[in-house]
């Protein structure tokens, strides 16, 4: 699978949690992290005979990959000395001959899926999974949740609502770095003489870029192009045409069933 987010959405946060959840041991294989070791083709070879032999000895195991797309990438940027197509040829093979029974998951992570090949990166994962921003509901949520772990306190003065207003385009990773700004030791501490109030909030988040509609737009382009969004696109259109073609059938009826009481009447 391909997680898909902006910039701190919370993709590797993500892939903890799955971790987490199914007591999985955790192998990194991003083209950071590999760079300089098992130097030449012998030694890929030999780091990936490692890695499926200990992860099917320890399963179940998360085989991460960070930045999925520079395995995929179109060109390689001059400055990239992390050779990110390295795991390119073998990684498809290697993921081919995964059976039901090995609990090994490979998982991807990605801030710019659209710098791979679309074709190459849906042939490996299996599936695609684009995070949205959060809407209101969630970062009202982040934010009332990530007050009290910081050794806040709720307070009248303190409008969560009007904070989760504004915050509006901000991934979890910005109101955390915004809640942490604020909640220092000293401001705990003053905490039972001097509330908290939303207007705290607003200057760590004015220094913050948020995620614009475009950069949105950019991710949900992209995703379209994926086989489990032209599915998704085509089942949404269906069940619209469904819900049309309802609305016309009912009103024919409706149609029908006057006729009959005009008839009874001349009767």
């Amino acid at each position: 699978a391909v997680v898909s987010t902006q910039s701190t959405g919370g993709k590797r946060m993500l892939v903890n949690a799955i971790c987490s959840e199914l007591g999985a041991n955790l192998i990194d294989l991003t083209a950071e992290n590999i760079c300089g070791r098992y130097p030449g083709k012998a030694g890929l070879t030999m780091l990936l005979h490692l890695v499926m032999k200990v992860g099917k000895l320890l399963q179940p195991t998360v085989v991460y990959i960070g930045n999925a797309e520079k395995t995929f990438v179109k060109k390689v940027p001059k400055n990239d000395m992390s050779d990110p197509k390295r795991l390119k040829k073998e990684l498809p093979k290697i993921i081919k001959k995964l059976s039901p029974e090995d609990r090994i998951l490979f998982v991807g992570t990605s801030l710019t899926p659209w710098d791979a090949d679309v074709k190459s990166l849906c042939q490996c994962y299996q599936k695609i999974v684009l995070i949205p921003r959060p809407d209101y509901a969630s970062r009202f949520l982040l934010f009332k949740e990530l007050i009290l772990r910081n050794g806040g306190r709720l307070a009248p003065t303190l409008d969560l609502s009007s904070l989760a207003k504004i915050s509006d385009g901000y991934t979890p990773g910005h109101i955390i770095t915004a809640v942490k700004h604020v909640l220092t030791e000293r401001r705990v501490q003053q905490l039972h003489r001097k509330p908290l109030t939303a207007l705290e909030f607003v200057t760590p988040l004015a220094r913050i870029d948020p995620i614009y509609k475009e950069e949105e737009e950019q991710f949900k382009k992209w995703y379209s192009k994926t086989p489990l969004g032209k599915k998704r696109a085509k089942l949404k259109a269906e069940e619209e045409e469904g819900e049309g073609g309802g609305k016309g059938k009912s009103a024919k009826g409706g149609k029908k069933k006057g006729k009959g009481k005009k008839k009874k009447k001349k009767k």
